[in-house]
C-alpha cells in the first residue's frame, strides 16, 4: 500500500478518536434523553477553551484539561437544570428541543469569542518529536489522543455494563416510564447523562486543542462528523458510535488523498446520506 496511503490512514484513527470521545457524548444524551443536541460540538470548544484558560495560568496541561473537563460537566449540568429539564417538563416537541439546542450553540460559540476573540489559540506545551516507523511520522499527541480515547472508551463500558448509575441509564433509554416506576431516579439520570457526555466531550475538545489548535469553530465544524457517526453506528448505541466514528474519521482523511481538503465534510454528509438511504438504523441496534 502507498505509504500516503498508511500515513493518511493514521491520521484518520487520531481523528477517528476524537470525534468518538464526542459522538458518544451525543449518541447517549439521544439515547436516554432523547435529544438530538446541536450544542453538543459547541460545549466541545468550551472545553477545550476551559482547559486553555487553565493552562494559561501556568497549569499543567493534564490538570488544565481535568479542569476543563470538570467545568464542563458543571455547565453541562447547569442546561439541564435551566433549560432541558423544563423542557422535558412540559413536553415539549422535539422541532422545539433542535432549535433549543442550536440556539444554545450559537450562543456558546459567540460567548467564546467575546471573551477569547475569533483567532486561534495554542496550548503551552513542549514540542515533542513525532515517532518514525518506515518512513510514517505519528505525532506525539496524535498518540496520546488515540491512547486516551481508548481509556475512556474502557472506562464508559465498564459504567454502561457493571455499574448501578449504567443499568439506570439503560432502564431510562429502554422506557423511561417503566424505569419511574420501578424506582428509579430519572432525573439523577438524567445529570449523570450530562455529566458523563461532558466529560467525555472537553476530554475531546482538550485533545483536539493539542493535535490542532484552539479555536472558535471547532466543535461546529465536527458536530456533521458526529451525526454521521452515531447514525452509521446507530442512533443511542455508544458502541456504534464509536465505530462510527472510526469509519469516518479514516475516510475523511483517506479522501484527501484524491480529492481537495475542502471536501472532507462533504464525505462525512455522503456516508450519511447512504446509511439513512441503505440501513436507516445503522450498524448496530440503536440502543444501550
Amino acid at each position: 500500500m502507498d505509504t500516503q496511503l498508511i500515513q493518511l490512514t493514521l491520521n484518520g484513527i487520531a481523528v477517528g478518536s476524537i470525534i468518538a470521545l464526542a459522538a458518544v457524548g451525543l449518541t447517549l444524551t439521544y439515547g436516554v434523553l432523547r435529544l438530538a443536541n446541536f450544542a453538543h460540538g459547541d460545549f466541545m470548544t468550551v472545553g477545550a477553551y476551559l482547559s486553555f484558560l487553565a493552562n494559561s495560568l501556568g497549569i499543567n496541561i493534564w490538570l488544565s484539561i481535568l479542569l476543563g473537563m470538570a467545568a464542563t460537566v458543571a455547565f453541562s449540568i447547569l442546561g439541564e437544570k435551566i433549560i432541558w429539564s423544563p423542557m422535558r417538563n412540559v413536553r415539549a416537541s422535539s422541532t422545539t428541543l433542535i432549535i433549543l439546542s442550536i440556539g444554545l450553540g450559537i450562543f456558546l460559540r459567540n460567548g467564546v469569542i467575546l471573551i477569547w476573540g475569533g483567532s486561534n489559540q495554542n496550548y503551552n506545551v513542549p514540542v515533542m518529536s513525532a515517532l518514525e516507523i518506515g518512513g510514517l511520522r505519528i505525532a506525539y499527541y496524535q498518540l496520546l489522543a488515540i491512547a486516551f480515547a481508548i481509556l475512556a472508551i474502557l472506562g464508559l463500558h465498564l459504567l454502561l455494563q457493571y455499574s448501578k448509575i449504567g443499568k439506570a441509564m439503560r432502564a431510562v433509554a429502554d422506557n423511561v416510564d417503566l424505569a419511574r416506576v420501578t424506582g428509579i431516579n430519572v432525573e439523577g439520570v438524567a445529570n449523570w447523562t450530562w455529566a458523563i457526555a461532558g466529560a467525555l466531550t472537553a476530554l475531546g475538545g482538550g485533545m483536539y486543542g493539542l493535535i490542532t489548535a484552539v479555536r472558535p469553530n471547532m466543535g461546529w465544524f465536527l458536530i456533521l462528523p458526529m451525526f454521521a457517526s452515531i447514525i452509521l453506528g446507530g442512533i443511542g448505541n455508544p458502541y456504534g458510535a464509536i465505530v462510527g466514528a472510526f469509519v469516518i474519521g479514516i475516510a475523511q482523511e483517506v479522501s484527501t488523498y484524491f480529492l481537495p481538503t475542502e471536501y472532507k465534510l462533504g464525505v462525512a454528509l455522503v456516508i450519511m446520506a447512504l446509511v439513512l438511504l441503505v440501513r436507516p438504523q445503522g450498524i448496530f441496534r440503536g440502543t444501550l
